[in-house]
């Protein structure tokens, strides 16, 4: 068994198949870079061929980066395996990721093929994506309920086909970890070609055991894992990236294994994707959850403060969990703002950066301490923009608990003013009708979050939005020290999204 496990990160693309997940191209950018940051050896950048916005923000995702792995998923058809390699084509370390699926239950009902037919199916395609790339993955989906002596048969035909890494994935979350391990067993002793390639698991969470499938799997093996930050994906999600790789680290005694992860930018990684997606993770998340490093009992905090591994197998530090510091304020500079930015991990344009510095500039107006999670809100919020079609003008609102609040939006569009009075339970709802009549189209809300970046009567409010319109989701984001106005630009930033993507389908249609 090899010590070094490869991280294979696919939360681009099956963790953005989470309901809600949905990202831009500017935000999957983002994450990339901060996936490169931590030593990711694959990024599985999206489905290529699933649709055209897909395949180019997995064409983009492959022409940014620079030191992992870019992979593309594909079915095992000839316009997939294309289509994935056009995308990736321009990355530096491309790889096709190619999946037929093997068990009986999807063979029948779901492909319609004989085991014959996909035994053929799976070997002619890894040719195809062999004819293109030196790095050809190959994984059997429904792998746990497939019968291994045909699974192993597959394997053989695939790795003579050229694959270099054989996928073992538990794609329903079935497994149980020991059954797991003795699955793996059992395919490697009857196909011995894959002590030639690398092996990979890849483990829901339907069960809850997603993370611990991974490491039986590394046990019986396995050198690559597939896994996405804060666990995200299909249905319960995936193994999460976070607790496998610590779990790896804090008991190296027991596994033995080590990763390239960079730990100390786990905790960024998890706040980035929740600010991108709007899903927060649980308090008690293991590794990156507010209360992972909390100790409110009596005992527990006596015993820490004597002696911190009483109650803690791991330091904050080591995943990146750190005090709020205050360190730039209203008389500060864009240079010392630059290099915050860059201490901070991002890499943004100078066009970029010198509106945030501006945004920067209003908030350190108001407020007394600026800390680093108010400049990341403010970075965040410039990445998640699109171009502007509506603007806000002005807004007034009347509202009290005894009358029906009643809102005045005014957006401008094109130079012109639209004014629109709504009335609903709340100024914030009523808000967002008057928004509606403005925009001519309902939109119906799917989710509204509000939260304080920092503590403080000064700190900034943080909006969120999802809206649905013509089966479509976007997602908005506002901040504002006024929360009725952070909730009224998360909603125009999220019509914005919805009228620029239509525009981009329209250019992509002609």
């Amino acid at each position: 068994m090899s010590n070094r496990i490869q991280i294979f990160d696919t939360t681009l693309r099956d963790g953005e198949q989470s309901p809600g997940c949905s990202m831009n191209i500017a935000e999957k950018v983002e994450l990339a870079r901060q996936l490169e940051r931590m030593n990711v050896d694959v990024i599985e950048a999206g489905f290529a061929i699933s649709s055209p916005g897909d395949f180019q923000s997995v064409k983009t995702v492959a022409g940014v980066v620079e030191n992992a792995v870019v992979a593309s998923l594909a079915r095992a058809v000839p316009e997939d395996i294309d289509r994935a390699w056009e995308a990736v084509a321009e990355a530096v370390s491309p790889r096709i990721h190619t999946f037929l699926a093997t068990s009986p239950i999807h063979m029948e009902y779901k492909l319609r093929m004989t085991p014959g037919q996909v035994l053929e199916t799976s070997e002619a395609m890894v040719r195809r994506a062999k004819s293109y790339t030196s790095d050809v993955e190959f994984s059997a989906e429904d792998a746990t309920r497939s019968d291994p002596e045909f699974l192993a048969r597959v394997f053989d035909a695939v790795i003579k086909a050229g694959a270099t890494t054989i996928n073992i994935p538990d794609t329903v979350g079935y497994a149980v970890p020991d059954e797991f391990y003795e699955f793996l067993m059992k395919i490697r002793h009857r196909c011995p070609a894959l002590d030639n390639v690398v092996i990979s698991v890849h483990c829901h969470n339907d069960l809850g055991l997603g993370v611990a499938n991974s490491l039986a799997g590394i046990r019986a093996g396995a050198t690559q894992v597939e896994c996405t930050i804060n666990g995200i994906g299909e249905r319960a999600g995936n193994a999460a990236m976070e607790e496998i790789v610590m779990a790896l680290a804090t008991r190296r005694d027991m596994y033995g294994i080590q990763t390239g992860i960079e730990t100390t930018e786990l905790v960024r990684a998890s706040k980035l994707l929740s600010r991108i997606t709007g899903v927060t993770v649980q308090p008690n998340k293991a590794i990156v959850g507010e209360n992972a490093f909390a100790h409110e009992a009596g005992i527990h905090q006596h015993g820490v403060l004597q002696n911190k591994e009483t109650y803690e197998i791991m330091t904050p530090e080591s995943v990146g969990f750190k005090a709020n510091q205050m360190v730039l304020g209203k008389h500060s500079g864009k240079h010392a703002f630059r290099t915050k930015v860059e201490e901070l991990g991002y890499d943004i344009s100078e066009a970029d950066l010198q509106i945030a510095f501006e945004q920067f500039k209003n908030v350190a107006d108001k407020k007394k301490s600026v800390y680093d999670q108010d400049i990341e809100a403010i970075i965040a919020k410039r990445l998640d923009e699109v171009p502007v079609a509506y603007e806000l003008e002005r807004f007034v609102i009347n509202s009290g608990n005894s009358i029906t609040s009643t809102a005045v939006i005014t957006l401008v569009r094109d130079g012109k003013s639209y004014e629109k009075v709504a009335r609903g339970e709340g100024p914030i709802y009523a808000s967002f009708q008057a928004i509606d009549k403005i925009v001519g189209k309902r939109m119906h809300l799917e989710d509204y979050q509000l939260r304080s970046i920092t503590e403080g009567e000064d700190a900034l409010g943080d909006a969120f939005v999802k809206l649905e319109a013509d089966g479509q989701r976007y997602s908005g984001r506002g901040l504002s020290h006024d929360v009725i106005e952070a909730s009224i630009l998360a909603y125009i930033n999220a019509v914005n999204k919805m009228i620029y993507e239509a525009s981009m389908a329209e250019e992509a249609a002609n």
